[in-house]
C-alpha cells in the first residue's frame, strides 16, 4: 500500500474533536472580492507581443527552450515534475527527457512556481525566497545592475532571472555566446547576456515592428532592451493567467450557491479550526510571508558553487537572519488542484498527501519516502544527488528544529471537506492561449 494512503488511513482512525454544531459562515473572516483595481494595468499591444516572447525560444541560450517549457499551461504554468529540467531536456512536463549528446548538469534547484495572479499588485516578492521583491517602494534584487531600473516592477524582474540560469535557460559554459557572458558576470551593457538576447529578438522584422507598436519610443528610433522584452512577458503573464473567478470567488461576491455544502464544510474549516488562514490569508490565500513548514529537501539544492552539501536554507540566504533558515514563501492556493506537485522543491505529487503532511510537518518529514516525488531520469551523477538531505541525520534534524507549527491531524472526512474547498479555488483561464507558431520560427511545445 502506498505510504500517503497508509497515513490517511491511520489519521482516519484519530479521534478529532468537532463542535457540536456547524460554523456560522458569516462569522468567517473572509477576504473582500478581488476587482480590477487589484491588478498592475496592461496594454494590448505589450500583452500581444509578451505572448510570442513568453513561448519563444528565441530567448534561451541554445534558442532550444522557452518560458512556457517549465510554465506550460497545459500543466498550471507549471511543468508536473518536483525539480525541472531545462537546457538538456526535451519534451514536455512529466514526458521531458534528457538529450543524449547534451546531457544536463543538474536538476533545476526548485520547484517551477505556478504563475496565477502574480500581476496582482499585492504580490512584491517572488522566487520561493523572496530573493526579487520590493521594499519600501524600492526593488530589491540580488545583484547589481543598472537594468534594474528600467523594468516595470516585480513581475517583470522575476522574467528577466531563468535566461541567465545555465540550467534553465542559459546553457552551460562556453555552448553558446549567452552562456559566456553569464559565465562573466556580463548581463547589461554592450555584449552582455540580456543585451544578446534583445539583439537576436530585434534582428527578427516581426518582433521589431510588434515592439514599435507596443512601445512608442522604439518607433521613434530607440533600441529594442531586454528590460522591454521582460515588461512584455510580464504583461502576458498579468493578463493571461489572472485567475479570479473560481467557485469562491462568485460566492464572495453574492452567490451562496456556487459553493457546494462540501466546500462550504473546507471553508470553515480553513478559516476556522484548521487554521489554514493563519498563512493562507488574503484575496489569494497567502500573507506573502516566509514560513519554515519542514518540507523535504531533494535535489541539488540552492548552494554556492564553492559549498559542500545539498541543503537549502531558503529565505536565510536572502536575509542572513536565523530565524529565517529553512522559510519559505507561502505560495497561493489559486488553482492548486492544478499546481502539483507541492513544496519549495516539489516533495509531494499529490496534493491530499501534501495536505496531511503540512498538518503534521515535523512526522511527515521523518517518514518521508521518495515516492511522493516525480522527478525525470537523469545519469546517476546527477540523481545521485537527489536524497542526499534527506539521508544525512543532521540536516534533516535542522529543518525539523525549525518548524513553526506543531503536528495535529484532522479525520479523514475533514480532509476530504478541505479538498472541497481547494477545488473550489480552481479558475483556469483560457484567453490568449498557446500560439500556433512565434516569429523565430523556432519549435516550441504544444
Amino acid at each position: 500500500m502506498r505510504p500517503d494512503l497508509i497515513f490517511l488511513a491511520m489519521l482516519a482512525s484519530v479521534p478529532v474533536a468537532r463542535p457540536a454544531a456547524a460554523v456560522d459562515l458569516a462569522t468567517l473572516e473572509l477576504p473582500a472580492p478581488v476587482t480590477d483595481g487589484d491588478y498592475m494595468a496592461v496594454t494590448p499591444g505589450e500583452v500581444a507581443l509578451g505572448q510570442l516572447l513568453f513561448f519563444d525560444p528565441i530567448l534561451s541560450g541554445n534558442e532550444n527552450i522557452s518560458c512556457s517549457t517549465c510554465h506550460h499551461p497545459r500543466l498550471g504554468t507549471s511543468d508536473g515534475l518536483s525539480l525541472g529540467m531545462g537546457e538538456g531536456g526535451h519534451g514536455l512536463g512529466p514526458d521531458r527527457v534528457a538529450v543524449a549528446d547534451n546531457m544536463p548538469e543538474d536538476r533545476v534547484p526548485r520547484n517551477a512556481p505556478a504563475l496565477y495572479n502574480l500581476g496582482a499588485r499585492e504580490f512584491t516578492r517572488m522566487f520561493h525566497d523572496g530573493r526579487v521583491e520590493m521594499v519600501d517602494g524600492r526593488l530589491r534584487v540580488p545583484i547589481e545592475d543598472p537594468f534594474f531600473e528600467t523594468v516595470s516592477g516585480v513581475l517583470a524582474t522575476q522574467a528577466a532571472f531563468p535566461v541567465m540560469s545555465p540550467d534553465e535557460m542559459g546553457g552551460q559554459v562556453s555552448e553558446n555566446p549567452l552562456s559566456k557572458a553569464i559565465r562573466q558576470g556580463r548581463f547589461s551593457g554592450e555584449g552582455g547576456a540580456w543585451d544578446l538576447i534583445a539583439k537576436r529578438v530585434a534582428a527578427i522584422p516581426e518582433y521589431q515592428s510588434l515592439f514599435e507598436r507596443a512601445y512608442p519610443e522604439i518607433a521613434f528610433g530607440r533600441p529594442i532592451y531586454f528590460a522591454d522584452i521582460s515588461n512584455a512577458v510580464a504583461a502576458f503573464m498579468a493578463f493571461e493567467y489572472r485567475a479570479d473567478d473560481s467557485a469562491f470567488d462568485r460566492y464572495l461576491r453574492g452567490d451562496e450557491a456556487a459553493l457546494s455544502d462540501a466546500a462550504k464544510a473546507g471553508m470553515a474549516l480553513f478559516y476556522g479550526e484548521a487554521g489554514c488562514s493563519s498563512c493562507h490569508s488574503g484575496p489569494f490565500q497567502s500573507d506573502q510571508g516566509f514560513h519554515a513548514m519542514g518540507q523535504p529537501q531533494l535535489g541539488p539544492g540552492k548552494t554556492l558553487d564553492f559549498e559542500r552539501g545539498h541543503r537549502d536554507e531558503g529565505r536565510f540566504r536572502v536575509t542572513g537572519k536565523a530565524e529565517d533558515l529553512y522559510a519559505f514563501r507561502t505560495p497561493s492556493l489559486r488553482n492548486v488542484t492544478l499546481t502539483a506537485p507541492y513544496g519549495h522543491a516539489g516533495a509531494y505529487s499529490d496534493l491530499r498527501a501534501f495536505v496531511v503532511a503540512h498538518l503534521a510537518p515535523g512526522d511527515a518529514l521523518m517518514h518521508y519516502e521518495p515516492i511522493h516525488a516525480t522527478l525525470s531520469d537523469l545519469p546517476p551523477e546527477v540523481a545521485e544527488k537527489d536524497w542526499d538531505v534527506m539521508g544525512n541525520e543532521a540536516d534533516v534534524a535542522a529543518i525539523l528544529s525549525a518548524i513553526e507549527v506543531e503536528d495535529r491531524t484532522l479525520a479523514a472526512d475533514q480532509i476530504d471537506a478541505l479538498m472541497a474547498f481547494l477545488a473550489a479555488l480552481e479558475d483556469d483561464p483560457k484567453r490568449l492561449g498557446i500560439p500556433e507558431s512565434v516569429p523565430s520560427g523556432l519549435d516550441f511545445e504544444k
